[in-house]
């Protein structure tokens, strides 16, 4: 019987509900966008709930590629947030379980995840797909439902304007009726005018009857031409009635579309169709192209055939053979030919020559885009073909940028998690969107378009994994801020915190020893470059390299042995010791001749020289301030130990 250890049986009792919770979230978040994407196309089409419950249901559905990486990465980032914040991770990593053995259960359950992730993607997504977009475009299709203002000319009813002045909602009864026919091509519509009236529909929702009282109607007969033929061109009609009937076409009806349409698209297809269909366009692009080049091979060169057809069969890839050269006894000489030409014939000639160029030119440009047509459905159909396996990636490197991330932040909750993983998710969906818009376009290679966000991300996730499995502080703050004072040559600041646990404790003989001779190393070193170093020395010479790296390693020292002690007011002074960093600037080079060499060469000399002799003053500075805090510590040292004396003796006594 397999028996789970009770830590993997942790771990998932841990991850599982964060992810049931983080991926309902993130699915309702995809689903809300989706509807403030489509809400005018919804909103005051009196759609029935069933209806809209219908399209919320297969755009869930749809949604589950965009919402599941995102859920992963925000569940995996929360458990290991909040173990590391519980210290649970700690006791874990000090039981001697590493962080990839607690990762394990999650790693086989995500794994499972994501082949579930690619059949979703070839078996249950198309058809999702096709159901959401064929009952989107069947409401885009349906009629809106009359809601006609007072006071505004309302226009919804295909062909017809509509003005209403005042509306009585007890008996439905419109006043003051205003009404322009556009359905007609006249330059002038019919209009209805007419004091009262109502609108209804019909039993079959399939026509607006509209019933009028006590008006006019004016009408514009002169673009009608038997009318006018015979009573003239400025003809008009105006009627007046008491009672009029008005029946409009008006489907109100929701009529569902065929699944067929959207079935053939690339979006409806699973991984075999989708083969079959990039096959046959490619076959279908590659015999336009060999019927092409072969017009193009058979095509006259100034009216003389320079090739023979060997084949009955144009679709057959044989190439045409060339023909031998038409033989002269001399060449012709067409400037001659051209000057014996009447300025009428020169005209014709090139009057035909440029329209026969145009009418090639014409007819190989509309063959091109019949083939660009045709490339770009290829590409499309590779994309989706490719996008059945980005899924599944995609949900294993957000693991592996989720839980690591979690276990070196160690902050649970839904709050800064939330926040790491938006961020990442709107870097992820750029580079993938990018990529797919590059790929779409024919710009790059579809493979390389559709795995862009993948080889961004994926080094992302192992360098994360390998740091927290070296527990290394990769958001140490202090570190990355000592790093960019290195690299601009600022001045860097010593951090000590008091020992709980002293192993070598301090003397104070050594100390003031230890002490004395740095003071005195600097001191020597400060009156070997009194003064400023001169151009040409400065590029030869320069600092001595040695000496000023025995200096700071002997700083470093008499740091390392002061952080023993328990004063506290000695460590904040020992703090004041500058870090004395190792620059090129200081020595720029060994070698005279290269030092000569760039003394001449102006344009790298100058500016080395103006930051060097900068960096030689901001060193004087740091070892002056070592002396003075020598001085300092020293002086701390020595009224403790007299305190200290003091002390013994009034025990003594």
């Amino acid at each position: 019987m397999l028996k789970i250890k009770r830590l993997y049986v942790f771990m998932l009792k841990t991850y599982l509900p964060l992810f049931m919770m983080t991926f309902c979230i993130c699915l309702f978040i995809v689903i809300m966008q989706f509807l403030w994407k489509y809400i005018d196309e919804l909103v005051g089409k009196g759609l029935s709930v069933d209806i809209i419950a219908e399209l919320f249901f297969y755009a869930a559905l749809s949604m589950v590629p965009l919402a599941l990486p995102l859920s992963i990465l925000l569940a995996s980032l929360m458990t290991f947030g909040n173990l590391g914040e519980h210290f649970e991770l700690t006791a874990m990593k000090s039981s001697g379980i590493s962080l990839l053995k607690v990762m394990k259960p999650l790693t086989i359950f995500v794994a499972l995840v994501s082949v579930g992730a690619f059949f979703f993607q070839n078996d249950v997504l198309p058809p999702s797909q096709v159901k959401m977009y064929t009952l989107l475009f069947s409401m885009r299709q349906k009629s809106p439902t009359l809601d006609i203002p007072e006071g505004a000319i309302y226009n919804q009813i295909p062909g017809y304007n509509l003005y209403v002045k005042q509306k009585n909602p007890n008996n439905n009864k419109l006043y003051g009726l205003l009404i322009y026919d556009v359905s007609t091509t006249s330059t002038y519509p019919r209009i209805v005018a007419a004091d009262s009236g109502s609108l209804y529909m019909n039993d079959k929702k399939t026509h607006l009857i509209l019933t009028l009282e006590h008006g006019n109607w004016y009408e514009d007969l002169s673009t009608s031409t038997s009318m006018s033929e015979e009573l003239g061109s400025e003809m008009y009609r105006r009627e007046a009635f008491k009672y009029k009937e008005i029946i409009i076409p008006y489907n109100d009806n929701f009529t569902r579309m065929d699944d067929e349409t959207m079935r053939q698209q690339y979006i409806g297809k699973n991984m075999s169709e989708l083969r079959s269909t990039i096959d046959s366009l490619t076959l279908k692009v590659d015999s336009a192209g060999n019927v092409v080049s072969r017009e193009m091979r058979l095509t006259p060169s100034v009216g003389v055939p320079t090739a023979k057809d060997t084949t009955h069969n144009v679709a057959q890839t044989a190439k045409p053979v060339l023909t031998a050269p038409v033989k002269l006894d001399k060449p012709v000489n067409f400037d001659s030919i051209w000057a014996a030409m009447s300025p009428t014939s020169k005209s014709l000639t090139a009057n035909n020559a440029i329209s026969r160029l145009k009418m090639g030119k014409q007819s190989y440009e509309f063959k091109s885009y019949a083939m660009e047509d045709n490339n770009f459905m290829i590409r499309r159909h590779e994309i989706e073909l490719q996008k059945k396996f980005t899924l599944s990636l995609a949900c294993l490197i957000f693991f592996f940028i989720g839980a690591p991330l979690g276990a070196i932040i160690r902050k649970g909750g839904l709050g800064t998690p939330i926040v790491i993983s938006v961020l990442l998710f709107i870097v992820y969906y750029i580079i993938d969107n990018s990529g797919y818009k590059l790929a779409r376009d024919g710009r790059w290679a579809v493979w390389e378009g559709v795995w862009l966000s993948s080889a961004v991300l994926l080094p992302l996730g192992i360098f994360l994994t390998k740091k927290a499995i070296d527990d290394s502080a990769v958001f140490n703050a202090d570190a990355y801020r000592n790093f960019f004072r290195r690299l601009l040559g600022l001045h860097q600041i010593r951090h000590l915190t008091l020992k709980e646990v002293v192993i070598e404790e301090v003397d104070s003989k050594v100390a003031l020893s230890k002490l004395a001779t740095l003071k005195e190393n600097c001191e020597k070193f400060l009156g070997r470059y009194k003064e400023r170093q001169s151009y040409l020395v400065y590029l030869q010479q320069g600092y001595d390299k040695q000496a000023l790296s025995l200096l700071s390693q002997e700083i470093d020292d008499v740091v390392d042995y002061m952080s023993n002690s328990r004063n506290q007011l000695l460590l904040n002074k020992t703090m004041d010791f500058p870090i004395v960093r190792k620059l090129l600037t200081y020595h720029v080079t060994n070698n005279k001749h290269l030092g000569t060499f760039l003394a001449a060469f102006f344009p790298v000399g100058l500016p080395l020289y103006l930051v060097g002799i900068r960096h030689q003053a901001n060193l004087k500075n740091e070892l002056k301030t070592v002396t003075r805090v020598c001085d300092e510590i020293s002086d701390i040292i020595m009224k403790d130990s007299t305190h200290i004396n003091e002390k013994d003796q009034k025990e003594t006594i």
